[in-house]
């Protein structure tokens, strides 16, 4: 029931309401260790005609043929399944016919039906890939055991509609079959797009240009891949690659042959050299190989760098993925501090870009940074570098839209002054500034032009004095009400004689002194910034949200939540979950979302309570807090004990409690008004956009 949960994309309970609400759920066929088991077909089939779940009727069977690869791992190893399962796709698509497509060969599991069907395959090997390019060797290496996998592999091809897809398929859930090791230099999805974006190869190739790709540290071909999926133009690339792992080169050469890379297209050498006389590169794309920190050399990092900045001729492009210590941090190597300024003074880089960490989500430790070269740039680019800094950034479709923009068009115009495109992340730097700095860190030495010309930095004198305007009017209000009311005295003394006698929350209720109403279940996704009605939950009770920033339309509440209340003028919400928490709504007409619950005071009562009175006792209450190990409170909010006030003592609590209300809101407008001149002061001087004049006599005092 946990795979079911995987493959429908729910959560585990909701399987187990499905078996319970529908009939027609498929029955268990068997048990192990008590677990019931069921067979894939049919859930696939069940989720897919109820159209229940989160997964669509493609990712269903693929899903269904990757739990039978999976489940064969207790009879072939991992690379076993990955290199026979790719073999076979790749057969299929050199061959054109399906892979049991013989007469002689039985559907039927039995023996001889599975040494019939090897032995056809294998033949059929041996007369398409003679020179052992792609399959042959892989086939060879296993018996007639491996049928099944013909099977799997139709069945692959059937929910993927194509072997490229299959083979794609199976190469996302190389970790789920074992194999971390081919998993491990693997980046995530988002820093795949922005390196495509990068290239720019699409356009390229709608221009009408062929290209030569080239990867010189291909591994298992990830980035090519990606490149080739991002255009449908494949009978005009040539891709070149290297790898010094054979195993490698050979899933490689297979993922660019059912890319659509044509056999004459491509070459990928089992080596730490590309092919160059097959063709020259026009676009390098490569990831160099990874290091762990202790045996990391910042020197191997720039020498791979320079040997790729080798295959580049007049007018073409590499994009390199590295280490950010040898890459974008300062030298401590004088060796390694001459290279890189030889690199930089060749006039070959165009961009140097910090990259966020968890970008190899196999490394998180790892710390990336990403070069891109130029052999030839355009004139107005000469001598100059676009240092950018994303590290802090998350890489959302914005940021790579922006980030490649800036360097596209670095890439076609170059610095074009005042009249140019600013960059959104970077600055344009010149080498002899850097070449000065020798070994320096290659980071923008300021914030973005972008940044500091923008409304938000240029209006901030402005926004600054009307900041501080506010705290002289706040500073204002709260003498006026000091010269009014005088300076705060609470007239608190120690009590003489018995302390008054306790009670509980429980037998404030029993007494109908309070009334505790329930709060109501909210769908997250009925919540907006500007409906009518202020929503009160855990997050606005405890203060981990400002509250009035999540609110209901009044139509829906209407409509959806036929029986929720509202709240009334002084009803006290409260939370338990994560931790106790109260708050008094003055205003009312809130809905109060659960696990939050509303207790309303009962002004008619005998010995009547008040709203703020009856929070601040509630929120003073000992023994309230869960130990770090709890599942549940302490006790119960109903075991609270309280002390019962006398009502004379009660209204003076109550005045109090309004009169520091009053006094924190004028407090709290300067403090507000302060921290905000405050924070664009600091703001503006830390990017350099403001200065600081003479402060005046006045202003000293």
């Amino acid at each position: 029931m946990s795979d079911i949960a995987t493959f429908a994309r729910v959560k585990r309970p909701v399987v187990s309401t499905w078996r319970r609400r529908h009939p027609d759920f498929p029955a268990a066929l068997s048990e192990n260790s008590g677990r019931p088991l069921f067979d894939g077909a049919q859930v696939t089939a069940w989720l897919i005609a109820s159209g229940l779940g989160n997964a669509t009727p493609s990712e269903l069977r693929s899903e269904l043929a990757l739990f039978g690869i999976v489940a064969l791992r207790d009879r072939f190893t991992p690379w076993q399944l990955v290199e026979t399962l790719g073999s076979l796709l790749c057969l299929r698509r050199l061959d054109g016919r399906p892979l049991a497509d013989d007469a002689n060969v039985s559907p039927a599991s039995a023996p001889e039906a599975d040494e019939a069907l090897w032995s056809a395959l294998l033949r059929r090997a041996e007369r398409i890939d003679a020179e052992d390019d792609f399959v042959l060797r892989e086939l060879r290496a296993i018996d007639a055991t491996a049928a099944p996998l013909a099977r799997l592999a139709e069945g692959l091809i059937e929910s993927a509609y194509d072997e490229r897809g299959a083979y794609e398929w199976l190469l996302a859930a190389r970790s789920r079959l074992g194999l971390d090791s081919l998993a491990a230099d693997a980046v995530t999805p988002e820093l795949r797009s922005l390196l495509t974006q990068l290239t720019d190869l699409r356009l390229r190739l709608e221009q009408g240009e062929s290209l030569t790709l080239a990867d010189p540290h291909a591994r298992a071909g990830d980035l090519l891949a990606a490149l080739l999926d991002d255009t449908e133009d494949h009978d005009r690339v040539t891709v070149l690659a290297a790898d010094p792992d054979e195993r490698l080169t050979r899933i490689t050469r297979r993922r660019l042959l059912l890319a659509g890379v044509g056999e004459l297209d491509l070459d990928v050498q089992t080596g730490t050299d590309l092919e160059e006389r097959f063709a020259a590169p026009d676009l390098v794309v490569t990831q160099l190989p990874y290091r762990p920190g202790e045996d990391r050399s910042v020197l191997t990092a720039l020498t791979e760098l320079e040997r790729v900045a080798y295959l580049l001729r007049p007018g073409c492009t590499a994009v390199v993925l590295g280490p950010a210590d040898a890459l974008v941090d300062e030298l401590k190597s004088t060796e390694a501090a001459q290279l890189r300024s030889a690199l930089l003074r060749e006039n070959i880089v165009e961009s140097v870009i910090s990259l966020p960490g968890g970008v190899l989500p196999f490394r998180p430790g790892y710390r990336p940074a990403l070069w891109t070269l130029t052999r030839g740039p355009v004139q107005a680019a000469e001598g100059k570098v676009l240092l950018a800094d994303i590290s802090s950034e998350q890489l959302t479709p914005g940021v790579r839209m922006r980030l490649a923009e800036d360097v596209l068009l670095w890439r076609a115009e170059g610095f074009r002054g005042l009249d140019g495109h600013d960059p959104r992340y970077g600055r344009v730097v010149p080498v002899a500034d850097l070449d000065r700095a020798f070994g320096g860190p290659l980071t923008p030495p300021a914030p973005p032009a972008s940044a500091i010309w923008s409304d938000k930095v240029t209006e901030r004198p402005a926004l600054i004095a009307e900041a501080e305007a506010r705290l002289e009017r706040a500073t204002a209000d709260t003498l006026a009400y000091e010269d009014e009311r005088g300076p705060y005295r609470g007239a608190v003394m120690r009590r003489v004689g018995r302390l008054p006698r306790r009670t509980t929350l429980g037998k404030l209720i029993t007494a109908r002194r309070v009334t505790r109403l329930p709060g109501h279940r909210i769908d997250e996704q009925h919540l907006t910034r500007d409906g009518h009605h202020t929503v009160l939950g855990p997050e606005e009770i405890t203060g981990e949200q400002a509250v009035g920033g999540r609110r209901i339309d009044r139509l829906l509440l209407a409509t959806v939540y036929e029986r929720a209340a509202l709240t009334e003028p002084g009803d006290v919400v409260y939370t338990l979950a994560p931790r106790l928490g109260v708050y008094v709504d003055h205003d009312g007409f809130s809905v109060v979302a659960f696990p939050a619950r509303v207790l309303r005071v009962n002004a008619g009562a005998p010995r009547p309570l008040t709203p703020r009175v009856l929070a601040a006792l509630l929120g003073a209450a000992r023994g309230t807090a869960r130990s770090p190990s709890a599942v549940r409170p302490a006790r119960r909010i109903e075991d609270y004990q309280l002390p019962d006030l006398e009502p004379e003592e009660v209204l003076r609590f109550d005045a109090l409690l309004a009169e520091t209300e009053r006094r924190e809101r004028l407090l709290r407008a300067q403090a507000y008004a302060l921290a905000e001149a405050r924070r664009m002061t600091i703001a503006g001087l830390a990017d350099g956009t403001l200065t600081l004049g003479e402060l005046r006599t006045t202003d000293r005092t």
